[in-house]
């Protein structure tokens, strides 16, 4: 049997692994976090391509993903399909819901928009809930005899050692490891708060002022922030009280959110997704760089590699 390596257990790393597997390799993961550590654990996880480059292929991606987690929609795992409004203006990329089933987008009307929301769109989409879905793809992957090794990677000549295919997916980490000037942080901060009965919705219309909350099953996440180049992993109560601001100017409830804690991650922006073979080491193979994207695109680039691999 081929066997594989992935760097990263995050929802990249796990899916790319899952997909190889079913495509028929052995494969291992290696990795500095297990999966419950990652960034990845700690996002909203709702399905809306956020930052994620080159469009047309992130739409492909996109697609192909909406259509995984229909297929998996497991009792327990997390998976749930909820209603979900983001506002948009003349500026905004909506290429992605024609990649969606039909029936699934329409247009908000007047009275189910937020406040400051000027025009939005009504879409039912997919909600991985990131501990319990995240578990379940670990789980189903060492179910297929899959192993996973905690251990930091230092350099792609080390990464080349490997095996006779490596599947970069260390996001981040990615930048030290490969030199890669054009991967930057963009830090979020989230709170999770005790579960509201309100609706998710989304603004990302305004660089610097990212506004959304996600219900989900046992709390609710109200974010966030979208710095470029801020590698803060700290709390900052600045942003807090920001979020708060937006919160109650939007008018989607007359109550205070009660903030469970207050998390900070730093996705991996990049122009454009990284997804390619290694030109000095062509048996790697590089995939990160999704932005604010993971959970939407990530099983898209996983059905991308392994048929690539496998042509």
């Amino acid at each position: 049997m081929k066997s594989a390596t992935v760097l990263g257990c995050g929802i990249v790393g796990l899916t790319t692994a899952i997909k190889l597997q079913e495509a028929g390799w052995k494969v291992r993961i290696i990795a500095r976090e297990c999966f419950n550590a990652t960034l990845s654990s700690k996002v909203g996880a709702i399905w809306f391509p956020f930052e994620v480059y080159p469009r047309e292929k992130a739409n492909y991606w996109a697609r192909l993903t909406y259509k995984e987690y229909l297929h998996d929609r497991t009792p327990g795992n997390g998976v749930s399909f909820i209603p979900f409004i983001t506002a948009y203006n003349e500026d905004t990329n909506l290429d992605w819901t024609q990649e969606m089933p039909e029936g699934t987008t329409r247009q908000a009307s007047k009275q189910e928009l937020p406040e400051g929301f000027q025009n939005a769109l009504i879409s039912r989409v997919p909600l991985a809930e990131p501990q319990r879905y995240l578990a379940y793809l670990f789980k189903r992957f060492t179910a297929k005899k899959g192993t996973f090794i905690q251990r930091n990677i230092e350099s792609l000549k080390e990464v080349s050692k490997l095996d006779s295919l490596v599947i970069n997916c260390t996001g981040l980490g990615a930048k030290e490891l490969c030199n890669d000037e054009d991967l930057h942080a963009m830090r979020g901060q989230i709170l999770r708060c005790k579960k509201m009965s309100i609706p998710s919705c989304a603004d990302s219309t305004r660089k610097g002022a990212l506004f959304y909350v996600i219900n989900r099953s046992e709390d609710c996440v109200i974010g966030g922030t979208d710095y470029i180049n801020d590698y803060n992993l700290e709390v900052d109560q600045k942003d807090t009280e920001q979020i708060l601001d937006r919160f109650t100017k939007v008018g989607i409830s007359n109550s205070k959110p009660e903030i469970i804690e207050e998390v900070v991650g730093l996705r991996p922006k990049r122009s454009e997704v990284r997804f390619e073979f290694d030109k000095k080491y062509p048996w790697i193979f590089h995939n990160y760089g999704h932005g604010g994207a993971g959970f939407t695109v990530a099983w898209g680039c996983a059905i991308d590699i392994a048929r690539q691999i496998n042509l």
